[in-house]
C-alpha cells in the first residue's frame, strides 16, 4: 500500500508526539464556568434554598479547584457574585474570552403539582440538541424562560419564544460543530457524578438550551438534582454535597483536558512538521466559515432568509443543503465573522473546510 506525503507527516508528528511529554505544547486553556441564574433570578427554590446560591457555590468551588491543582489553564467566571445576567450576556463573556470549554451549573425541579415531586432524584448532563423527549423539552423550557425577564426579550432572541414548542425546531437546524467533544465531556461528568457524588444516573441528554446555543465552543449545562426533593435539596445545600458535586465535575475536567493535550500535541507536531515541506499544498489550509441554517431542499435565491448578509454560499452534506457565511483561515477573524452573523442568525456557528470539504 502507497501512503501519501500527508499520511507519512502524520506518522511522523505521532512518532515524535510519543517520544515528548505533553507538556511541550503547553498554552492557557480557557474554561468558562457560568454558575446559572442570580441577583433577581433565583431560579428554582426548595423549601430551604434557592438554586441561585447552590449554582454559585458549586461554581467558585469548581474553579478553585482546578485554579489549584491544574497549570496552564484559565478560568472565568460569567458571575463570581449574586448577579443578574441575560443569556446572551453569559455567552458574550465566554466567546470574549475565547474560552476552550464552557460549564453551565444548575439545579433541577419539575413543577408543584406533580405527585413524585418530592421523591424525583438524580443529576443528569445536556449537550446542545432537538429534546427527544418531552422531560428535555421541559428543562429547556425552564432554564431558557428567564430570558422573560429581559426587556424586548423577542427581539434580542429574534422572536424565540421559550414557552413554543415550534420555536425549538431551530435546534434541529442548528448542526453544533463542538457536539461530539461536547457529549465526550458531558460523559465523564455524568459518571463522575454517580462514582465521586454518588448521584442516581439519569443520563447524558441533549435539548435546546439558548445559552449553550450561543457560545461558539464544546459547552455543557448540567443539572446537580432536584431541589424540590427535601432529602436532595439538604444534601445541595450542604458544604461537604456541593464539594463533592464540584469534585466531580473536576475529575471530569482533568480526564477531559487530558485529551485534548493529546490532540493538541498532534495537531502541533504535524504543523510542525508540515512547515519544513516546502511543497506543502496551500490548498491543504484550513479556511473557517460561518454556517447560519440548514435546509432539505434548496432556497430559492429570492428567499428572504439568504438577503441578510453579503457573500451567502451553500454545500451539501448527506442531502441537506447548508449555507455558510464568508471565509477566512483566521480563527480570531472567524470569531468576528461569527459575532457579526449572529445578529442575523442567532443559531450561526463556526465550520471548519480543507479543500472545499468540511472536516470536523
Amino acid at each position: 500500500m502507497r501512503l501519501s506525503v500527508l499520511h507519512i507527516m502524520l506518522l511522523c508528528a505521532i512518532s515524535v508526539v510519543l517520544a515528548m511529554p505533553t507538556q511541550a505544547f503547553a498554552k492557557d486553556f480557557v474554561v468558562v464556568i457560568d454558575a446559572g441564574h442570580g441577583g433577581r433570578d433565583q431560579g428554582a427554590s426548595g423549601e430551604i434554598a434557592k438554586e441561585k446560591d447552590i449554582n454559585l457555590s458549586v461554581a467558585k468551588l469548581l474553579g478553585q479547584m482546578i485554579d489549584e491543582n491544574i497549570d496552564g489553564v484559565k478560568v472565568i467566571y460569567t458571575r463570581s457574585t449574586d448577579k443578574y445576567l441575560t443569556l446572551q450576556e453569559r455567552a458574550d463573556i465566554a466567546n470574549k474570552a475565547a474560552g476552550n470549554l464552557f460549564i453551565s451549573i444548575h439545579v433541577n425541579s419539575i413543577d408543584k403539582k406533580a405527585k413524585n415531586r418530592t421523591t424525583i432524584a438524580g443529576a443528569s448532563v445536556y449537550t446542545l440538541g432537538l429534546h427527544r423527549t418531552d422531560e428535555n423539552l421541559e428543562v429547556a423550557k425552564r432554564e431558557n424562560s428567564v430570558i422573560e425577564l429581559e426587556e424586548d426579550y423577542s427581539t434580542t432572541y429574534s422572536g424565540f419564544d421559550p414557552n413554543s414548542s415550534e420555536s425549538y425546531i431551530i435546534f434541529e437546524l442548528n448542526q453544533d460543530t463542538h457536539l461530539q467533544q461536547s457529549i465526550d465531556f458531558a460523559s465523564h461528568i455524568q459518571d463522575e457524578f454517580i462514582k465521586t457524588a454518588g448521584r442516581k444516573d439519569r443520563g447524558v441528554r441533549q435539548a435546546g438550551f439558548l445559552v449553550l446555543a450561543a457560545t461558539s465552543m464544546p459547552s455543557v449545562l448540567v443539572e446537580l438534582d432536584f431541589i424540590c426533593n427535601p432529602t436532595q435539596e439538604t444534601y445541595l445545600n450542604s458544604a461537604k454535597g456541593q464539594k463533592q458535586l464540584a469534585k466531580a465535575i473536576y475529575n471530569a475536567f482533568v480526564q477531559y483536558k487530558k485529551k485534548h493535550d493529546r490532540l493538541d500535541s498532534v495537531v502541533a507536531a504535524v504543523d510542525s512538521t508540515a512547515a519544513d515541506q516546502p511543497d506543502q499544498a496551500v490548498s491543504d489550509i484550513k479556511i473557517y466559515k460561518i454556517q447560519i441554517l440548514s435546509s432539505a431542499t434548496p432556497l430559492k435565491a429570492s428567499d428572504k432568509r439568504l438577503k441578510r448578509l453579503d457573500g451567502i454560499d451553500y454545500y451539501v452534506d448527506n442531502g441537506t443543503y447548508k449555507y455558510t457565511y464568508g471565509n477566512t483561515s483566521s480563527w480570531d477573524k472567524a470569531l468576528q465573522m461569527l459575532k457579526v452573523a449572529k445578529k442575523q442568525y442567532p443559531e450561526a456557528f463556526i465550520i471548519t473546510t480543507v479543500n472545499g470539504k468540511r472536516i470536523k
